[in-house]
């Protein structure tokens, strides 16, 4: 965050002519205590830049109950690698090696992967590779075929090769103990670093994923966007750092506040938020604003001059709405009955917000009006049109020997070094006409003709698949050819395998769609 800039004295202007194009003022304005904005005070989107200040920072009850609650949910999602902190001056080496070993396998699996799904992958890991010394002498191949599924396989190379730099400099084959030391490994970023400093560590290091940052957005009340705005996920990374120490300055485990915030952002403070379930919303901006914005207090303009006002945050006309009828119902909250007193917790008094006179007649609508509040932090951005592209997958099968012709990518790029079933972008029309000619042209460059030509048998199905930057049409069509006489000499990086070789081969988990298609018509 940078310093308090000096400006030339300006005609003062209005709230409402606000515009996002100035710069913040200084870290010290977002973390010292403020006595005008507090979780009590009329919530204004027109504020100061000390409307951010954590309130959690000023309250260690609230610190308190973030972790009182955890401790009561550790266990529940039964994530193997999540285990009792052991300050790391009482463990061996080799336990030291392995607990932080254990913590990095599953924080880099976790990027992009649901915690159900990683829970597999976790132990069949583990259980191959028990050390971090066991993958520094794995094979690439072996490593990549683990990993097949969890995509973004470039992470799983720089995994083995993080491992294989540590054991070669530290014949323990224990991890850095620190942030600085650990992002200088292949692959590892602040918040992978952050996370096993912490967990293994107990070094007052902040971890923010998606989730904590979706948590503390709501908690500053930044209506901004936490995934393109540098301006923004600094603040909010600031703001876990002083979390932490404060927490650490409690005598607290810094690990296991990291991991509350992420279980928290992953359970409760969700896209779609379950407010009366959580443990710290006395602290929660967004949860303020909701219950003013719902007794029928506007949400009004300040008369501060607008060079002392906060310019991270979007006007609420930016902030997109999502219709609650196109949520799952697994992305709902649990509906409170009367009976249960949960929809009266809800409204209890926390902070200084009083519940409504009748609480208990407070019906959804009421709940909903806070949660969707809730819900516009963070601001969410459009999402971009992903690029739609058709691609031939061509299955060769040789008679002779019923093996099946298949290439590795290249080293670089897109699912890098894994093999495939040859495969050729569709430039032109895609009509199961034009899919044919072209596949029967792409083939005979590849085997050429001999003195039999390749036997076009048929498109078999079509695959979709969607990566993160592409919405993929994976057409699959079928080959016999009588045998490789006259063809090209195969290249090195091309090779005929066996069907039990294909499967056992890492393969994109689209394509490996693609070979089951193939090996379904084969029965």
């Amino acid at each position: 965050m940078s310093n308090t800039e000096c400006r030339p004295s300006k005609r003062r202007k209005t709230a409402g002519h606000l515009r996002h194009n100035h710069r913040i003022s200084g870290k010290t304005a977002i973390f010292r205590p403020d006595e005008t904005q507090t979780s009590q005070s009329l919530p204004s989107r027109a504020h100061p830049p000390s409307y951010h200040h954590p309130l959690l920072l000023t309250s260690p009850p609230a610190r308190t109950a973030l972790l009182s609650w955890f401790n009561t949910v550790i266990t529940a999602r039964n994530m193997p690698w999540r285990k009792t902190f052991r300050p790391p001056t009482t463990l061996s080496r080799t336990d030291l090696a392995r607990r932080a070993y254990e913590v990095w396998i599953s924080e880099v699996m976790l990027q992009q992967t649901r915690v159900q799904t990683v829970i597999g992958y976790w132990t069949r890991w583990m259980a191959r590779w028990p050390s971090l010394r066991d993958l520094a002498a794995a094979g690439e191949a072996d490593v990549l075929a683990a990993w097949q599924g969890l995509g973004y396989y470039s992470r799983a190379r720089r995994v083995l090769e993080a491992a294989r730099t540590v054991c070669a400099a530290n014949p323990d084959c224990v991890l850095p103990g620190t942030v600085e030391e650990l992002i200088k490994l292949p692959g590892l970023g602040r918040y992978t670093a952050g996370a096993i400093a912490a967990i293994v560590f107990g070094v007052p290091a902040p971890m923010v994923d998606g989730n904590v940052l979706r948590v503390l957005s709501r908690q500053l009340g930044v209506l901004g966007d936490v995934k393109g705005d540098k301006r923004v996920i600094e603040l909010l990374w600031d703001a876990a750092e002083e979390l932490v120490k404060a927490v650490a300055g409690d005598g607290e485990e810094p690990g296991l506040w990291g991991q509350a915030l992420m279980e928290l952002g992953s359970t409760i403070c969700t896209p779609y938020p379950n407010c009366y379930a959580c443990p710290i919303s006395g602290t929660c901006r967004a949860y303020s604003e909701g219950v003013a914005s719902y007794k029928g207090v506007q949400l009004v303009g300040t008369g501060e001059d607008i060079e002392d006002l906060c310019t991270l945050c979007a006007p609420f006309e930016e902030a997109r709405e999502v219709d609650i009828a196109e949520k799952t119902d697994n992305e709902r909250p649990t509906a409170p009955s009367n009976s249960d007193g949960r929809l009266s917790r809800f409204f209890a008094e926390k902070q200084g917000i009083k519940s409504p006179a009748k609480p208990r007649e407070q019906d959804m609508r009421s709940l909903a009006s806070i949660v969707n509040h809730a819900r516009k932090f963070p601001l969410k951005k459009p999402k971009k049109q992903l690029r739609a592209e058709e691609t031939l997958v061509c299955a060769i099968r040789r008679v002779s020997d019923g093996r099946y012709l298949i290439h590795q990518r290249p080293d670089k790029g897109l699912l890098a070094g894994l093999w495939e079933l040859p495969s050729h972008i569709l430039s032109n029309e895609s009509t199961p006409e034009a899919r044919k000619a072209s596949a029967e042209a792409y083939v005979a460059k590849l085997v050429g003709k001999g003195q039999v030509p390749p036997m076009h048998a048929g498109e078999i199905g079509t695959i979709p698949w969607v990566f993160s930057h592409l919405k993929l049409q994976m057409h699959v069509h079928f080959f016999n050819v009588e045998d490789d006489k006259g063809s090209p000499r195969l290249g090195p990086r091309e090779r005929w395998a066996t069907a039990s070789n294909i499967d056992a081969e890492s393969m994109g988990t689209g394509m490996k769609k693609c070979w089951s298609l193939v090996k379904g018509v084969m029965k």
